[in-house]
């Protein structure tokens, strides 16, 4: 760390046999001014449509864009402003429900109670396999899987943690 407070680095990122060699002058705190907000994550799906209105009906998500096309294509907003581009994907993988899998790996829907989202979504027709968890961060959570395997998890989180 240099007086100005900004950071060098030095070492090469990114994975093996994949390096992105850094000069030892890189300034880190230059990345900090860049304005970054997620606009939405991408979801591919073996049946869009059938994936689109799981979101809609059993998640409440607003449906902001239909492609009108084949292959579909839709963009949904869940409460809060999320937005999930669904789209038709060419294969998928036994794993992608394990949450140790490499890349993103899960939805978290930050809540006010479990149980209450529990019993709402099971009213919905969603079944969770596994109890409630301690969190990363605080507070607790509960996973379960959206109509294509796709990982998603309530939290609960008390006031007073990194999350706010």
């Amino acid at each position: 760390m240099e007086g100005s407070g900004s950071v060098k680095h030095t070492a090469p990122i990114g994975a093996p046999g994949r390096m992105f060699p850094l000069l030892a002058t890189t300034d880190w705190s230059l990345i900090g001014r860049m304005e970054l907000k997620v606009e939405h994550i991408g979801l591919p799906s073996r049946d869009p449509v059938v994936l689109k209105d799981w979101y809609v009906a059993v998640l409440g998500a607003d449906l902001v864009f239909d492609n009108g096309q084949t292959p579909p294509a839709f963009f949904v907003r869940l409460a809060g402003g999320l937005m999930l581009e669904i789209y038709e994907g060419d294969f998928a993988v036994k794993e992608t429900a394990d949450n140790k899998l490499n890349g993103f790996r899960h939805l978290a829907l930050r809540i006010a109670s479990i149980e209450s989202a529990k019993a709402e979504l099971e009213s919905r027709g969603v079944r969770f396999s596994e109890q409630v968890k301690p969190a990363g961060g605080g507070g607790r959570v509960l996973f379960f899987n959206d109509c294509d395997g796709n990982l998603l998890h309530l939290v609960e989180r008390p006031a007073g943690t990194v999350f706010g």
